[in-house]
């Protein structure tokens, strides 16, 4: 049986603690053992902080800020953005089925600004800085198994397949492995290459990366 969480565990998880107090201790090359000379506090403490096991006093925090040279507000910063997408290889494996045109699986919650396509921006919400997604290409080459993009900067990475990429009579055939970064104001044109289907992953900057 799990232990059950404190309230101050709770109201302090937004704020990562234990992975600041990690992501400054590789910042600085410190093992426990050197932070533990440092600031006269045990491993096994240390240890239970940085792993979110033990809350730390504010006397504890703040001789540990001290070997950092970071003030306590270093941990208390209120986060402004924070957005996790995850999306299940089952829900990729789906879209394969009865696939006749190309389709454009969204891997970030928000895609407005998506080169191909993409869900819109709920009301409040701020246009993303990249728009990740997982493109696939049915083999034929018609018009409704390519896809066109203009004016983009991007990177394709083909996972499954042989891409197609025509431009302006430039015509490049990329493997599964191969990966194409574009900065073009071209238009440009994707298809599978050969019988099989392509699968891509394509990562565009959204509206506010722009």
């Amino acid at each position: 049986m799990s232990k059950p969480v404190s309230y101050a565990q709770w109201s302090l998880e937004p704020y990562c603690i234990g992975t600041k107090l990690r992501s400054l201790r590789t910042q600085k090359r410190l093992t426990l053992a050197r932070l533990a000379e440092e600031s006269g506090l045990s491993t096994a403490l240390l240890s239970k902080l940085e792993t979110d096991r033990m809350v730390p006093t504010l006397p504890t925090l703040a001789t540990i800020s001290r070997v950092y040279g970071v003030g306590l507000s270093h941990f208390f910063n209120e986060p402004a953005h924070h957005t996790l997408s995850i999306t299940r290889k089952a829900h990729l494996n789906g879209a394969e089925r009865g696939m006749e045109q190309v389709r454009v699986t969204p891997l970030n919650a928000a895609g407005e600004g998506a080169v191909l396509s993409g869900p819109p921006v709920e009301s409040g919400r701020s246009a993303p800085r990249l728009v990740a997604q997982m493109i696939d290409f049915p083999a034929g080459g018609g018009a409704s198994t390519s896809a066109q993009l203009n004016e983009t900067s991007g990177l394709m990475y083909v996972l499954e397949g042989r891409l197609q990429l025509d431009a302006g009579g430039l015509n490049e055939s990329l493997e599964a492995g191969d990966c194409v970064y574009v900065e073009s104001d071209m238009a440009l044109a994707w298809s599978a290459a050969g019988k099989n289907r392509c699968r891509v992953l394509a990562v565009m900057p959204g509206r506010a990366g722009r």
